[in-house]
């Protein structure tokens, strides 16, 4: 085996490039989550080494030292973030020109030659689900005997392989909780919503929506949700808990966890053997029973993707949800004493003034306790980007500027009848009309006087905030 670094690079100050499957950017309060991308294939390679650079404050000079200790190194990048993960990898190769240099994540799944070319510091790209990929690179094999990859070749011209099948049975990966023991400090992980200190891990990959926006199951994970057996992911939850008794909540990244019911049940079932608290994503559909299963089995919160409040936005985007189905299932979450934070998504095509202001009306009336407002992004490889390009939403300047100069991420999309301008202001506008209510701010009151570490971490976040809306 090749001595192997994964390395998720440092960037923007804050910046969270392996966030969720849609937005990679500096948030509004300080979050991180876990590598969990890099994490899978380092389980894989024996004596690998995982670096999380932006969570564990690590700067260019902290890094570039490493690649003197590898002889191959694979770096996770996004599209936002990519200049400068390649400046991050021509420096590794200064420090050891005999480093192998592999890029990995969505970015060089939609764009494998343009990628692989970017630099002469990159090596190769692996595209799509790169687990076994790095796997066989590490192990020394020729990069023409690879399924997966794209590398140059003698003239530098980029070749690229057969791509690799899907993995069906999801057992056969490891824990990464594993490489979260050997590698990083939990503590540096931190998401608004979720207690402190929190573990997260993937359960399965995919997802059978097809919302047109939605970053990963368009490039890496497909729309089939694949998933490990019950029994698999429960023996993962011990291990969690032995190796970090601290661990106050985890939280199952999955697209969308609750897609298979059934499986989430007996899972949850499981879960409340164990006497975990845990949290996932999950769709605004999920039925009251199930909902009354997970609730009883430890269930604290889910994370939902509401997306807007206009019902026309929501069925241009393929969304699959109906707003009354949407209010029927939060209320069910009310009832049961199900905590949600609900996203929000302003931009999507067919926006308007007026379903910007129905979306903060429908915010409002739903209430989850807390929410996030994000702007449409549209990524390359996703319909929402083949759509703007085709309709001349983008323009050709704005394709690759989805953050600005501090990692904050911009509005890029233009509309005839609404300009993005004014779609930026409106995420502020959002969030003052939501949080600063007298209900709102009694209900947060109410919570922080109930905890004192819940005060002082409230109004850490309330400083973060505040600072990140001025600095908008």
């Amino acid at each position: 085996m090749m001595k192997t670094l994964f390395l998720h690079p440092p960037s923007f100050d804050g910046f969270d490039g392996g966030a969720g499957s849609r937005y990679q950017a500096k948030r509004e309060v300080r979050s991180f989550w876990y590598p969990t991308w890099l994490a899978q294939p380092a389980a894989l390679i024996p004596d690998s080494k995982l670096v999380d650079a932006p969570a564990a404050d690590l700067g260019l000079d902290d890094v570039v030292p490493m690649a003197r200790d590898y002889e191959l190194a694979v770096l996770h990048t996004s599209s936002p973030s990519f200049a400068s993960d390649v400046k991050v990898a021509e420096a590794l190769k200064r420090a050891n020109p005999n480093l192998v240099i592999g890029f990995v994540g969505a970015k060089v799944a939609v764009d494998p030659a343009g990628s692989v070319q970017a630099s002469p510091a990159i090596d190769f790209v692996a595209r799509e689900e790169f687990d076994f990929t790095i796997k066989e690179v590490a192990e020394g094999r020729p990069l023409s005997e690879i399924d997966g990859l794209t590398y140059k070749d003698a003239h530098g011209d980029a070749v690229h392989n057969p791509a690799r099948a899907m993995i069906e049975n999801m057992d056969e990966l490891p824990f990464v909780t594993e490489v979260y023991k050997r590698d990083l400090r939990i503590e540096d992980y931190f998401i608004g919503y979720l207690k402190h200190p929190y573990v997260s891990i993937y359960t399965g990959r995919g997802c059978k929506s097809h919302c047109t926006f939605c970053l990963w199951p368009q490039t890496v994970g497909g729309h089939r949700y694949r998933t490990r057996s019950p029994a698999h992911v429960i023996e993962e939850v011990k291990l969690i808990r032995r190796h970090f008794p601290q661990v106050q909540e985890i939280f199952f990244d999955d697209d969308t966890f609750t897609d298979d019911t059934q499986r989430a049940e007996v899972i949850a079932r499981g879960l409340g053997e164990l006497g975990v608290t845990w949290s996932c994503n999950a769709k605004a559909n999920v039925p009251y029973e199930t909902l009354k299963v997970l609730k009883a089995n430890g269930l604290r919160l889910l994370l939902v993707g509401y997306e807007s409040g206009n019902q026309k936005i929501l069925n241009n985007i393929k969304k699959g949800l109906r707003l009354d189905i949407a209010r029927r299932f939060t209320r069910d979450c009310r009832r049961l004493g199900i905590v949600i934070h609900g996203t929000f998504v302003l931009g999507l095509p067919g926006e308007t003034r007026e379903s910007i202001e129905e979306t903060i009306r429908y915010a409002q009336e739903i209430n989850p306790h807390t929410i996030q407002v994000s702007l449409a992004a549209p990524y390359p490889g996703t319909f929402l980007y083949k759509q703007a390009i085709e309709n001349g939403w983008l323009h050709e300047e704005d394709r690759e500027h989805l953050v600005n100069e501090r990692g904050v991420q911009l509005s890029p999309l233009s509309y005839p009848h609404l300009d993005h301008t004014e779609i930026f202001e409106s995420v502020e506008i959002f969030y003052k009309r939501f949080y600063f209510r007298a209900g709102k701010i009694a209900e947060m009151t109410g919570e922080m006087l109930r905890s004192p570490q819940m005060m002082r971490r409230r109004l850490r976040e309330g400083v973060e905030f505040m600072r990140f809306l001025r600095q908008r």
